[in-house]
């Protein structure tokens, strides 16, 4: 079982020298994505629409067979086809029979048909990369054990040690305060030590918490040169941090009465609009794109609207906010009232 860390694996992208598969996993789902996006510079930019496929596993229409029917192709006017397969623990570990709800059946429907995907698993097209990115894996599964035999596997856990739940906290506190840095520094910005040691020790081994705090910082910390332990107090106190992502998850379970009574407590709790619309943009960039790709055109639109609306004094911030968050709902999104349910 060939392993990789993501630095190495991007040395062999500049290289031009990458493996046939690779198996990225992990909790990390930011980077996760920036590497699986990274393999698209394996094509020239004018010709990644012939070359580069990107397919999402929980769709009903992307099979075993389509995969490899995808990986087949052979590259159009390019050395090499780039095919990433996203939320690929559909068909890895997909959820056992029996299961009480709809996204059981259609995992065993992934997953079915494996065979044909084992074969290109042990003699894959030597001029496609096949990158299968996934949250975790069975690996009893003789799909996945054929995976881990023969891909570069590529461990991506955030905080944590690796794929179970044991964590050392101190070496995660150390490696939440790198992480911190970095991206204070690659925003242009410098951070006090206080103030990564606050924002590390707050996202204990959540590495989502983590990059979603510092995200909103970096936000509300913009054009300064320097962060202080006074602006982090502001963006992840104690009082504020068990309800940072409520908007979010009432989206998440498609119930807009409740992400709109969440989105006013925010408000009411001294939220700034453009944090929380930063928020909101975490969310369609790296849940919603996972979750439910065909959204994502639409959401980001609604985004730009109202980033635009905010900026120019374009309405009120919380109606601009309430309505963003009504479109990223939906309308067929929304929590049924107890008639519809009767």
């Amino acid at each position: 079982m060939p392993s990789a860390s993501p630095a190495a694996v991007r040395a062999q992208i500049a290289k031009g020298t990458p493996a046939t598969i690779y198996l990225i996993v992990g909790d990390d789902d930011v980077e996760m994505s920036r590497l699986a996006s990274d393999f698209s510079s394996l094509v020239d930019e004018g010709l990644l629409a012939f070359n580069v496929e990107r397919l999402y596993a929980s769709d009903r229409n992307v099979s075993p067979a389509s995969i490899v029917e995808a990986a087949r192709l052979l590259p159009m006017m390019a050395d090499r086809r780039v095919v990433v397969v996203l939320r690929a623990e559909r068909l890895l570990k997909p959820k056992r029979r029996g299961a009480a709800d709809e996204d059981a059946a259609a995992d065993e429907g992934a997953a079915g048909g494996a065979d044909v995907l084992e074969a290109y698993i042990r003699e894959p097209e030597p001029r496609t990369v096949l990158v299968f990115v996934a949250s975790d894996i069975d690996r009893t599964r003789r799909l996945s054990k054929a995976l881990l035999k023969t891909a570069t596997i590529v461990e991506c856990w955030g905080l944590k040690d690796g794929r179970d739940d044991r964590v050392d906290l101190r070496q995660a506190a150390r490696h939440a305060e790198q992480l911190v840095r970095q991206a204070v520094s690659d925003a242009g910005q410098q951070i006090d030590p206080a103030a990564a040691r606050l924002i590390a020790e707050r996202a204990g081994a959540d590495i989502a918490t983590l990059r979603g705090d510092v995200e909103r910082l970096l936000l509300y910390a913009a054009g300064r040169p320097r962060i202080t332990l006074a602006d982090v107090g502001e963006i992840v106190s104690a009082e504020t941090s068990q309800d940072d992502w409520a908007v979010t998850s009432a989206i998440q379970r498609r119930d807009a009465p409740e992400a709109l009574r969440q989105l006013g407590l925010a408000l009411e709790a001294g939220g700034v609009p453009y944090m929380i619309l930063g928020q909101l943009a975490w969310y369609v960039r790296e849940r919603m794109a996972g979750s439910e790709p065909r959204s994502v055109p639409q959401a980001v639109e609604a985004l730009f609207r109202t980033d635009l609306d905010l900026k120019s004094s374009g309405g009120d911030p919380r109606v601009l906010l309430e309505r963003l968050v009504v479109e990223l709902c939906g309308p067929s999104r929304a929590k049924p009232s107890a008639r519809q349910r009767m």
